[in-house]
């Protein structure tokens, strides 16, 4: 997800342990050990408090202040808590003397109030010792019931005009707690129908009513697929494979360059980030004047993203959002850019470019700009004696030990390399353009055909190796020929960016992919220098790994018999 793929199997610290310093209790002694008495400063003064229920009462009871209410009517998670605590404390402190007549989300939407106004402050971490939360409807009718109490000690004390004003407010929350009682029933409803269909109800209780034999069972994929996003996103919350990407320099410049020497597209423009990881995509489009960004992915790096954000002093344009984009709500229509990066190993592994055509299909205005705006597939023949005894004859003997077990595989995974430019013996061929401004889905599923001649360093066939470019055009308009390479394309207009995965430039993180024949099962094409080879490459998404791709390359000596074979990329 932009940052948004994950490329390393290692392991990493995730974000977890990282919290901010000021989310971590001080002086955590052992169980056995006494433990340090806890104080809890009065959120309106100086008092202070054995407990934070007791301080509560406090604020309740002499300022009127009531914060477990507010929690419950706005049904605030942990963070709503704590922004809620510095919301009071900030207003206290800046002199207020009233808070708002009913605190709202909107009160509470700016993540500055997670920074602690009070050092230490101890009633952010007793918060968990506070009663459980009530749901929305319990608290909407204990305000309801609070509200009538009022009512009548006002009308016993003589007080008429406060006793209309409560009776309204209390026929306000009436009706609201009605609403949301026909919203809830409808909400558990829409549940249910939907689980129903999802596990094959309703097709059974229809087969009761017609007699008839209950339908199958849906694919049982459908949960496999579930986990294996849910792995995908998980990948993303560690901060090495962040690092990775971001050190990338010739990955990060290009944005970086482009967005930059091309502020007026950016300038006063909303700007959506789609798998943003750290947010530094985002905070580039703030610095090159953009109006809002909104900075969305469905992993917990977003949490590192937003104070990212706040540290930089951009968190009155960045907006982060976690969620997938398919399921997330934008707080706009529409927007006049989309940046990401969301490319994978061979360009499309990882599948996250659907998700950016369905941004742009549902966000992007008409006009509007993506970044990148196309890519450019590539392949090419390989000879390289050297590699195949490095790493695939090497293990026929290994300090005198048979271990050819050790080469299961070789020959049906991708290997991710980077090839010396030496290894490959043939012209390189654009299979595929893809101009994402206009791109489908059933594009990314595809057979194409490609050639080559063989260099007179074709010794022999030793495999394939495959790559991507990617190119930053500065409107929709603008056409880039399947078969300019992204330096001759880029050296073609000064302020152009654009840039190569492939093995005649600096190496990038995505590295090539390399695809080595099965000598053992492929035919002697007495390939050699001057010789065209022919064929054709098929991408295809595997039923049991929807994220992964199945590569067949097909190939054979111009008029002669073809021959395929396929690696998995998953």
């Amino acid at each position: 997800m932009a940052e948004a793929y994950p490329r390393s199997d290692s392991e990493s610290v995730s974000s977890s342990d990282n919290e901010a310093d000021w989310l971590d209790k001080p002086g955590e002694e052992d169980e056995d050990e006494e433990q340090e008495q806890v104080t809890v400063v009065s959120l309106f003064d100086d008092k202070v408090f054995p407990d934070a229920p007791s301080m509560l009462a406090y604020c309740k009871d002499k300022f009127g202040f009531d914060f477990l209410g507010v929690r419950d009517r706005l049904d605030l998670d942990f963070h709503g808590c704590v922004k809620l605590i510095n919301f009071v404390r900030q207003s206290v402190k800046g002199g207020s003397t009233t808070l708002p007549q009913e605190i709202t989300a909107d009160h509470l939407a700016d993540d500055s109030l997670l920074i602690p106004v009070l050092a230490d402050d101890a009633l952010i971490f007793c918060l968990d010792e506070l009663p459980e939360p009530l749901s929305g409807q319990a608290a909407q009718a204990q305000e309801q019931g609070q509200a009538a109490a009022q009512v009548q000690q006002a009308s016993a004390a003589g007080k008429r005009p406060v006793v209309d004003e409560l009776l309204q407010k209390n026929a306000q929350l009436q009706a609201e707690l009605e609403q949301l009682a026909r919203q809830f029933t409808n909400y558990r409803l829409a549940v249910e129908q939907t689980l129903d269909k999802r596990w094959g109800v309703d097709d059974e209780g229809e087969a009761s009513k017609t007699g008839s034999a209950p339908a199958e069972p849906r694919h049982p994929q459908k949960k496999e697929e579930k986990d294996e996003s849910a792995y995908y996103f998980e990948s993303y919350d560690h901060t090495d494979i962040h690092e990775t990407m971001i050190k990338d320099e010739v990955r990060t410049n290009a944005y970086r360059d482009f967005i930059y020497a091309n502020k007026p597209l950016f300038a006063g423009k909303v700007v959506l980030d789609i798998g943003c990881g750290t947010g530094i995509l985002s905070m580039f489009c703030a610095r090159a004047g953009a109006a809002r960004v909104l900075a969305v992915d469905n992993s917990a790096i977003l949490d590192k993203a937003r104070e990212n954000v706040f540290r930089n002093g951009l968190d009155g344009v960045v907006t982060c959002l976690r969620g997938r984009i398919e399921d997330v709500t934008l707080p706009v229509a529409q927007v006049d850019v989309i940046v990401s990066e969301w490319m994978g190993y061979c360009l499309l592994y990882e599948a996250m470019l659907p998700s950016v055509f369905f941004a742009r299909d549902r966000y992007l205005k008409p006009g509007g700009l993506l970044v990148p705006s196309h890519a450019s597939m590539w392949i090419a023949p390989v000879s390289d004696a050297g590699y195949v005894a490095d790493n695939v004859d090497w293990w026929k003997d290994v300090y005198g030990f048979d271990m050819r077990a050790m080469q299961a595989g070789i020959y049906t995974d991708t290997r991710m390399t980077v090839m010396p430019p030496d290894a490959v013996c043939g012209g390189a061929h654009a299979f595929r353009m893809l101009d994402l401004h206009t791109a489908k889905v059933e594009d990314l599923v595809f057979e194409d055909k490609w050639q080559t001649t063989l260099s007179d360093k074709a010794e022999g066939l030793d495999g394939f190796v495959v790559w991507f470019d990617c190119f930053f055009g500065e409107s929709r308009e603008e056409v880039v020929e399947a078969s300019l390479t992204a330096k001759e394309w880029a050296a073609a207009g000064r302020e152009r960016v654009a840039f190569t995965t492939g093995p005649y430039d600096t190496a990038t993180h995505w590295r090539q992919g390399l695809y080595l024949i099965d000598k053992g099962e492929a035919k002697d094409d007495e390939a050699g220098p001057g010789k065209k080879l022919v064929g054709k490459i098929r991408y295809a998404i595997p039923d049991d790994h929807a994220r992964g791709l199945n590569i067949t390359i097909t190939w054979g000596l111009e008029g002669g018999d073809g021959q395929a074979q396929t690696w998995l990329l998953h």
